[in-house]
């Protein structure tokens, strides 16, 4: 019973000697990268650079004893930074003691809102968000990060903050006003982490630009030419905080506290899953909310902020050779060190290097090929890419995948609404029966009319039904027997039984017998509480196609 309220249970007790260097290996890759990147992205969310170490501490211990995965690197995500940017500085100013407090709530509410959704199994909530609209979300949200990123990149105080098209014209406009050793710093710092990451994998890009930018200001103290740098980084262990609970606050920031819970769960659960359909073992969804969310509850109590799953982080953390969470473990580990000992090293770090680091991390979530992939195999969904990606561009982050879901969720009901049904004639060459339009050979018996329904039937979906068979049995003067396929009908409501008794009626007009074929069981249970064993028992009995033919004598 523990060791389910506890997953960490079961792997410290069944813990191999032989995993202990590869998780130590891993451990201490992910710590080099994990420092520079918390550092950036808490910048990102417009908090101080050590707020992103201290969620890289508490956060990661506590999702090591809950989580489900294995190699999965919890800590601060690009993605999560901006849209707590976007969520609290619609409140609060970025910065002020106000705003820190707000971010604590925050972190707190999302730790409780996933917290519960695992316990209460509502994990399938996800399931509403689309891969088209997480897909395009994703991207626009990454061209905003990058172009936020701008004002550090060319040591230029930007008044526009948010709106991606006034950043560009304003950049334009002040272009003048670059500091041009920031923006060197800045353009080879991207260059050096591009080349690095593509030729040089195995080498901490982040690291290496962090300690050359840092020793280059040291020695010229280009600080005094105008490049902005971090300045002093607190040392020691992140304190005991208490989040400022005020019913005001908790109202303004529950919808951007929901959207951060599911994006950054579907951002975790993606990547958990990919590295666990590998490694031939199973994470459980509902009991990787709960991890998460008590990862973010304990995070708020130590000045932190909101943390999920990273892809980059767990992809190297797997490809290090993390065996087990004692990886993250040992990764929460190293940066309290860091904290402790070693924070005066980043001092002289320019604030360009971080906008760099920033800019090439969330570069590869700008999903183009995605959107023409989904276009070439289906362009509903291609739009709904592209409406989600246009609205979070132009409208706002949250608005974004809101417009995003209710646009799916539309073109799911349209769907639902226009099922396909197929009329189906006998391909006598393979001895089935098949859609009479895809197999213009198919043999039909005039006097029979088979019609094959390929969706649920619930009472949106009734009226299409009834128009089409009764236009098909209109142009068939002689047709004596309309025998419908269930085989492809998985549930029917009330609705649909009663609209399937008045299409018998108006469509026959008495002349014309119903038969059905392929009843499943959960159908078939309905149909007899609806009381159709006692009304139409002798035309529900048949098991499939061929028997119903049969019985009536074709």
């Amino acid at each position: 019973m523990l060791k389910k309220m506890i997953p960490a249970l079961e792997w410290i007790t069944n813990y191999k000697k032989s995993d202990l260097s590869g998780d130590m290996t891993a451990g201490l890759i992910v710590a080099i990268m994990l420092i520079p990147q918390g550092m950036a992205y808490a910048m990102l969310a417009g908090l101080p650079p050590v707020i992103g170490l201290y969620a890289s501490t508490v956060p990661l211990i506590i999702y090591a004893l809950f989580g489900t995965s294995r190699q999965l690197a919890v800590g601060p995500v690009a993605m999560v930074s901006l849209l707590v940017l976007t969520g609290v500085s619609t409140i609060a100013e970025p910065g002020t003691d106000e705003y820190l407090s707000l971010v604590l709530l925050l972190m707190l509410m999302i730790g409780l809102i996933q917290f519960l959704m695992g316990v209460l199994r509502l994990g399938f909530l996800v399931n509403f968000l689309s891969h088209a609209v997480i897909s395009g979300f994703t991207s626009a949200a990454a061209i905003m990060i990058g172009l936020s990123q701008l004002k550090h990149l060319l040591g230029v105080n930007l008044e526009a903050d948010k709106d991606v098209f006034k950043i560009v014209l304003e950049s334009m406009s002040r272009v003048t006003e670059i500091q041009p050793i920031a923006f060197s710093i800045g353009v080879v710092s991207i260059l050096l982490l591009i080349v690095l990451k593509k030729y040089v994998p195995k080498v901490p890009g982040p690291l290496v630009v962090v300690g050359l930018s840092i020793l280059t200001v040291y020695v010229l103290q280009l600080q005094q030419a105008g490049v902005k740098i971090v300045g002093d980084v607190p040392k020691g262990l992140p304190s005991l905080s208490l989040p400022l609970f005020s019913i005001e606050s908790v109202v303004a920031l529950l919808p951007i506290a929901l959207t951060i819970s599911f994006i950054g769960f579907m951002e975790s659960i993606a990547m958990a899953k990919a590295i666990a359909a590998k490694e031939k073992y199973k994470v459980a969804p509902n009991k990787e909310l709960v991890g998460l969310g008590l990862a973010n509850i304990g995070g708020s109590f130590f000045s932190g902020y909101p943390v999920t799953g990273g892809f980059s982080r767990s992809a190297v953390n797997y490809q290090a050779g993390a065996r087990t969470p004692l990886a993250s473990m040992i990764t929460a580990v190293l940066i309290l060190f860091t904290l402790l000992f070693f924070t005066g090293l980043f001092y002289y770090l320019p604030n360009a290097v971080l906008a760099a680091i920033i800019m090439v991390a969330v570069y590869s979530l700008i999903d183009l090929k995605e959107a023409r992939h989904l276009f070439k195999i289906r362009s509903i969904d291609g739009w709904t890419w592209v409406i989600t990606f246009i609205a979070t561009l132009t409208i706002g982050i949250e608005q974004g995948i809101l417009i995003g879901v209710a646009f799916s969720l539309l073109v799911f009901i349209g769907r639902s609404a226009y099922p396909h049904v197929a009329e189906l004639g006998y391909v006598k060459e393979k001895n089935v029966f098949r859609n009479i339009h895809r197999y213009p050979e198919a043999q039909i018996d005039p006097e029979v009319m088979i019609f094959r329904i390929d969706a649920s039937l619930y009472f949106a979906n009734m009226n299409f039904l009834e128009d089409t068979l009764c236009k098909r049995v209109v142009e068939k003067p002689h047709v004596k027997w309309v025998l419908l396929d269930f085989s492809g009908v998985n549930s029917i409501d009330a609705v649909a039984i009663h609209s399937l008794e008045e299409i018998m009626e108006s469509c026959g007009k008495g002349d014309i017998h119903f038969l059905f074929a392929g009843v499943k069981g959960p159908v078939m249970d309905v149909l007899k509480k609806a009381g159709w064993e006692t009304k139409y028992g002798n035309k529900l009995e048949h098991a499939s196609i061929e028997q119903a033919l049969t019985a009536i004598g074709k």
